[in-house]
């Protein structure tokens, strides 16, 4: 267990890697002795340091929902992160490829929450009843510390949230069947990746569930209007300068990003 100083190092060397563009040396390398609490406790503080310098909280990110990432990650559960408002971006819009240290794009649902949901317990019907729209969307994720990356690295940086980029269509939950509802994943007109929701746990709602569990453990809950990033459907999709990213929704819609 890592000391109350190492863990707000480690948030600062984070944030000054975010600040910079520069990855900085893995958090699980700078202290071996870490462990899953105390990467949480750093993603938190973290999160505190970008609120404390204005920026607000719209939600969160679950990530390695699929059996596949979290085998190459060894553990046996997601992880989460914090979404700021500085991080969403219009659909279509390109973005600046040095804003970012190593970014990749991958397929997902975005739940925007119609009331507050608090655990623990809560259920796939809870979490469904609870969301006011489902959003097909791109995320942007990031590294800011360099490869290889343990569970303990991407946790500490906030899951590795970047951006998000929310589609112009939205459904009631009931609409549509989201286990089944696929993408396909282009870049520069080829297809780079596809999958279905339902390799989200199942049922892309199950990680909203498992969020607000999660969040519960430290007394926080979700709230009314919060958005939450389900996981993906694919592998990361690497976004290098001029590329054209899309995901194709079918009959829901396509969201798109530019990298410039």
């Amino acid at each position: 267990m890592l000391s109350e100083e190492d863990r707000q190092a480690a948030a600062h060397t984070l944030i000054q890697a975010e600040k910079t563009r520069q990855q900085a040396t893995q958090v699980s390398v700078q202290y071996p002795h870490i462990e899953i609490d105390d990467a949480y406790a750093i993603s938190q503080k973290v999160a505190e340091m970008r609120a404390d310098a204005g920026g607000i909280l719209v939600g969160h990110k679950v990530g390695l929902t699929s059996k596949a990432m979290q085998a190459s990650s060894k553990i046996d559960e997601p992880d989460y992160g914090h979404v700021f408002q500085d991080m969403l971006i219009e659909d279509g819009a390109t973005v600046k490829t040095e804003d970012f240290c190593a970014p990749r794009v991958e397929p997902e649902f975005t739940f925007i929450l119609g009331k507050d949901l608090m655990g623990p317990n809560v259920t796939l019907e809870d979490a469904i009843e609870a969301t006011e729209w489902v959003v097909p969307s791109i995320e942007i994720i990031d590294a800011r510390v360099l490869e290889p990356r343990r569970i303990f690295d991407t946790v500490s940086d906030n899951g590795a949230a970047a951006g998000l980029i929310l589609g112009k269509q939205r459904y009631r939950p009931d609409e549509i069947d989201l286990r089944w509802t696929g993408a396909l994943f282009l870049r520069n007109g080829e297809i780079e990746e596809t999958g279905i929701a339902a390799g989200v746990m199942d049922h892309p709602a199950n990680a909203v569930a498992w969020l607000c569990n999660k969040l519960a453990t430290f007394g926080v809950g979700l709230k009314a209007g919060h958005l939450v990033l389900s996981g993906s459907f694919t592998r990361p999709v690497w976004a290098d300068k001029g590329d054209d990213l899309v995901a194709d929704f079918g009959e829901l819609g396509s969201v798109s990003v530019k990298f410039g």
